[in-house]
C-alpha cells in the first residue's frame, strides 16, 4: 500500500524502516507500584510533575495524563492515505485482543509477542490494568491503532488516589478534584479525544446487558462540541488546495465542530442465547433508540459489501445507521471446535469490517506526522475545554462526588 515503506528514511538511521516489525514488541510490565506516591515514593504536597513514558513504551498519553509524541513520531511518514482506529471500553472486555486482530497479529507463530499486551492471569489476579493511557501501533496497511487504558477501572482509580481522597493527576487546568471525580472526567476526556482524532472508534462492552458505555458515549457526544479535528490545527499553507475554507476563521470552526469519529459498537463475551436472531434484533433496536438524537446518527460511513451473518451489521436500511458487532464468548474448556471457530471467525470478520469501512475523512488532507502533532494540540484543547470543566462542576454540585 502506498506510504507503507516510504518516508521512514528521514527518521533516525538506527531505526528499522519496517515500522510494524519494530512495533510488534510491547513492554508487558504494568503500572509501577508506588508511582503516584501512595507508597511514600513521591511528595504528595508537591505539584504533580509530568513524567515521560517508561523506557521502551510508545505511550502517547502517559499515566500523568500528558501527551507525548517523540517516541511514536519516527514511525510515521508524510503519507496521507491512512486510517486511525481507536478503542475504548471497560476492563477485561477484550480491547487489546481486538486491536491485535486488527493489526494482523498471528498468535500461532512461536516466540512472537503481540503488539498489544493482553491481560495475563497474574495481572487479573492482582486487579491491575495492563494498558496505560494510549498505546499506539501502526500496521503495514498504514492503520494507526490506538489501544487505551480501561474506563470504569478500579485499578486506575486506586492509583490516582491519595490517602486524603484527592487526585494525583491534574485532569483539568488549574482545578483540584477528588480522585473519583477526576477518574470520571478522565474517562470523558479520553472519549472526547478519540472521537476527535480517530476515523473509527470501537466502543466495546462486555455482555449484552451492560449499557454503561452507551451512556458514556452520549456524554462524549454532548461535551465534544468545539473540539476540532486534526486537519484543522495543521498549518494552512500545506492545505491551500481546499476551496472556500480560507474566507472566515469562524466558518471553519463551525464546520470543524461537526466532525466526530464513526463509532462501531462491539459487544463481546456473548452467550449462545444472546446471539439468537430475536435477541440480535432487539439489541439493534435498543442501540438505534438510544442514539437516535445523537451526532453519531449523522455519520455516513459506507461499507464495502461483506457477508457477515455471525457479526450482524446493521447497515441494511441505509448508511446512517450505527454499526453493531457481536462476538461470542470464547470458552477455553469447550471441546467442540465449532465454538472456537465461531469466536475466531468473528474476530476475522471484525477486521474485515473495519478495514473495508469508508468513513468520513477529516476536513482536509493531513499526513500521518501532522496528524500526530495536531492530536497533541487537540489534547490540550480537551483538557482546557470550558464545556468539560462546567460538566465537572455540575457533577460536583450534584453531591455525587466528594469535594
Amino acid at each position: 500500500m502506498a506510504g507503507s515503506t516510504s518516508g521512514t528514511t528521514s527518521s533516525n538511521s538506527s531505526l528499522n524502516p519496517s515500522a510494524p516489525k519494530i512495533l510488534l514488541a510491547k513492554p508487558s510490565a504494568g503500572p509501577v507500584p508506588g508511582k503516584f506516591g501512595r507508597g511514600g515514593g513521591e511528595d504528595e504536597t508537591a505539584p504533580h510533575r509530568a513524567r515521560l513514558p517508561p523506557v521502551g513504551s510508545l505511550n502517547l498519553l502517559s499515566d500523568s495524563w500528558e501527551f507525548h509524541i517523540d517516541r511514536f513520531l519516527p514511525f510515521l511518514t508524510e503519507n496521507t492515505d491512512f486510517k486511525v482506529v481507536g478503542i475504548i471500553g471497560p476492563p477485561g472486555a477484550g480491547k487489546s485482543t481486538i486491536m491485535n486482530e486488527l493489526y494482523g497479529f498471528d498468535g500461532v507463530s512461536p516466540g512472537m509477542l503481540p503488539p498489544f499486551a493482553i491481560q495475563s492471569e497474574e495481572t487479573r489476579a492482582m486487579a491491575r490494568h495492563c494498558t496505560v493511557g494510549i498505546e499506539p501501533r501502526i500496521s503495514a496497511e498504514r492503520l494507526i491503532l490506538l489501544d487505551t487504558q480501561s474506563v470504569f477501572s478500579p485499578s486506575v482509580l486506586s492509583e490516582i488516589m491519595r490517602p486524603d481522597g484527592s487526585s494525583t493527576v491534574s485532569v483539568l487546568s488549574g482545578e483540584s478534584l477528588s480522585a473519583e471525580l477526576a477518574h470520571e472526567i478522565m474517562n470523558i476526556q479520553l472519549g472526547v479525544l478519540l472521537a476527535s482524532i480517530c476515523h473509527i472508534l470501537l466502543v466495546v462492552s462486555e455482555g449484552v446487558h451492560d449499557n454503561s458505555m452507551w451512556h458514556m458515549m452520549l456524554t462524549v457526544d454532548l461535551l465534544k462540541h468545539g473540539i476540532p479535528d486534526p486537519s484543522c490545527i495543521t498549518p494552512l499553507h500545506s492545505q491551500s488546495s481546499t476551496l472556500g475554507l480560507h474566507k472566515e476563521g469562524k466558518d471553519k470552526v463551525h464546520e470543524v465542530e461537526e466532525y466526530i469519529g464513526t463509532p462501531v459498537f462491539v459487544h463481546t463475551k456473548l452467550q449462545d442465547q444472546d446471539l439468537s436472531p430475536p435477541n440480535i434484533v432487539q439489541t439493534k433496536k435498543a442501540l438505534l433508540q438510544y442514539f437516535g438524537s445523537s451526532s453519531f446518527m449523522r455519520r455516513k460511513c459506507a461499507n464495502k459489501p461483506t457477508d457477515q451473518p455471525a457479526m450482524t451489521q446493521i447497515n441494511a436500511k441505509d448508511t446512517e445507521l450505527l454499526d453493531l458487532l457481536m462476538i461470542p464468548y470464547k470458552n477455553k474448556d469447550d471441546s467442540p471446535e465449532a465454538q472456537c471457530e465461531s469466536y475466531v471467525s468473528s474476530l476475522w470478520k471484525l477486521r474485515d469490517q473495519v478495514l473495508s469501512m469508508n468513513c468520513p475523512s477529516f476536513t482536509r488532507n493531513v499526513s500521518e506526522r501532522d496528524w500526530l502533532k495536531s492530536s497533541a494540540k487537540i489534547w490540550e484543547l480537551v483538557k482546557s475545554s470550558p464545556i468539560i470543566a462546567e460538566y465537572s462542576r455540575t457533577l460536583l454540585s450534584s453531591g455525587m462526588f466528594r469535594r
